[in-house]
């Protein structure tokens, strides 16, 4: 009993102490502001995704059509100068082809199999003619074309830069309307990226060669920093 008194008078008089310091911290005045900064690029890699679908009597025959055909897809990547590393099967699929739904019967009638690759070009120049081979050699399906760069982390610290000069010229943008100074930085936290790096690139697809152009794409970035308001 004397022992738990002399716990809870320790923390009845040290309670007093450290209250008027976290009041002290909450009082500091300050300005807060969040500062954006993006860096325009052009993408130096592509990132297809291409697919092969085949049906068949039965789905033996649907798979081995679809790998005979995306054997020989693979094979002009290859050729085309696609790096094995750069090459991955994303999806493959063998489904019945129902029909008679209309007689209320449904029934199978074959089956279709399915077989996605994604491809990373990093000839952006050559991207154009590697289409144009994969589909001659049986690539039937296109499921998405991407932009990018291969190493966007110096982009990134360019955009981190002009964010915290934004963020600098807006604090004391404010500061001055206010009529106070700008004082010490309390803290610096950078924003959550939304999705990576977007591109902006126009794909057109027609009749071979294929014309692909990829544009422009921005690296953002943004920073929240606060500001202690000097006295």
């Amino acid at each position: 009993m004397r022992q738990l008194t002399a716990l809870a008078l320790a923390a009845a008089l040290a309670l007093p102490l450290a209250a008027p310091a976290m009041a002290e911290e909450a009082r500091v005045p300050m300005i807060n502001v969040t500062g954006t900064g993006t860096v325009e690029a052009a993408p130096d890699i592509a990132t297809l995704s291409i697919g092969v679908t085949t049906q068949g009597e039965t789905a033996v025959a649907a798979l081995a059509a679809n790998s005979a055909a995306m054997e020989a897809v693979m094979a002009r990547l290859t050729a085309a100068g696609v790096e094995a590393r750069d090459m991955q099967t994303s999806n493959l699929s063998v489904n019945p082809n129902w029909t008679g739904y209309d007689s209320g019967t449904p029934a199978i009638s074959g089956y279709v199999a399915a077989n996605l690759l994604t491809v990373t070009i990093r000839d952006l120049a050559g991207l154009g003619p590697v289409l144009d081979a994969a589909v001659q050699d049986g690539a039937n399906t296109l499921n998405g074309l991407s932009f990018g760069v291969a190493d966007p982390d110096p982009l990134l610290d360019e955009a981190r830069k002009e964010a915290v000069a934004d963020a600098r010229a807006r604090a004391e943008l404010l500061a001055a309307a206010a009529g106070v100074k700008l004082g010490r930085i309390l803290s610096i936290s950078e924003g959550a990226p939304e999705g990576g790096p977007v591109p902006m690139y126009k794909a057109e697809l027609a009749a071979a060669p294929v014309p692909v152009a990829a544009g422009a794409m921005d690296v953002a970035a943004s920073v929240t920093i606060f500001y202690e308001i000097a006295e």
